[in-house]
């Protein structure tokens, strides 16, 4: 906000565990204009919650079992004291441009049409230094800003979690940049999603992969969430094994991929090929396991 340090009505809720590299940016970009920062920690063993009390955040302790789990407890525990909620990771930071958006709609216009009860952010992401603007990856919107009582989230997630609202939504411009110094050495990053690769053939396996309900319908045509519900349930229904080497041809080659440099080749491959190629693999062995007779 252009000349002034007024607090805005927005409670930022950032869960944490070991982000002592992250967090300092991430509470640099809201700390001065958020009324209120509360950092939920699931067991941090270096110096996350004394950076988070140095930004003047209210740090709670609750054990993690998944995110999904983590954000609902959240919602429903937690002691907001403001009207809007912006839900963010430690390794994410609100650009000022985000930040004057925010200050714009949070701000109490009164009359017209029904405004928005949530509205979705694009995400930059950042991997190993590199912008990855290409393949499709950018802009990625997701719903982080929302008024308070009206988002939830499915605990059922086991690899991503969504926040959903019934309400109207709207789309910001500004930028959430999402830069993981945590993941620096690509070993985390890779050790990591390969967790994330069995969580995520569990989750399509269950069957709920992508699968749309009243509450949270799949369409083409809908929010940016709707949408991607949508995608899944196409993408459940490709064959295995395929799909990977089709979508990295598809976000590399078609959606100009390449284009992002050394670091957006090694992005792609690995975040759009080998790490969907493994949840095929572990997808396969599930199926296999559960046919009759199969040891």
């Amino acid at each position: 906000m252009p000349g002034s340090r007024a607090r805005l009505p927005v409670t930022v809720i950032v869960l944490t565990r070991d982000e002592e590299r992250n967090l300092p940016g991430c509470l640099a970009s809201v700390s001065g204009w958020a009324g209120q920062i509360l950092v939920v920690d699931s067991g941090s063993t270096d110096r996350t919650r004394e950076v988070a009390g140095g930004f003047g955040a209210t740090v709670v302790v609750h054990a993690f079992d998944s995110h999904a789990a983590q954000w609902s407890w959240a919602l429903r525990t937690l002691p907001i004291v403001h009207d809007w909620v912006l839900a963010i990771d430690a390794d994410q930071r609100v650009t000022p441009a985000l930040r004057d958006e925010i200050a714009r709609v949070t701000a109490d216009a009164g009359g017209g049409e029904p405004a928005p009860v949530a509205y979705y952010v694009p995400r930059k992401q950042i991997f190993r230094g590199r912008w990855i603007r290409h393949g499709g990856y950018y802009p990625k919107y997701i719903l982080k800003l929302f008024r308070r009582g009206e988002a939830w989230v499915d605990e059922r997630d086991l690899v991503d979690h969504h926040f959903y609202v019934k309400g109207r939504t709207g789309v910001l411009r500004g930028d959430l940049v999402e830069d993981n110094r945590n993941e620096a050495d690509l070993s985390a990053w890779i050790v990591k999603h390969a967790r994330y690769a069995v969580l995520q053939a569990r989750e399509e396996f269950s069957g709920r992969w992508g699968e749309a309900d009243p509450a949270a319908p799949a369409r083409l045509l809908g929010t940016p969430d709707e949408r991607v519900r949508w995608l899944k349930r196409l993408w459940s229904r490709c064959p295995l094994y395929l799909r990977p080497a089709a979508y990295f041809a598809y976000r590399y080659v078609l959606r100009g991929g390449f284009l992002d440099g050394r670091e957006g080749f090694v992005f792609h491959l690995l975040q759009g090929f080998w790490y969907r190629m493994l949840v095929d693999i572990h997808l396969s062995d599930l199926r296999r396991q559960a046919r009759p007779g199969s040891r």
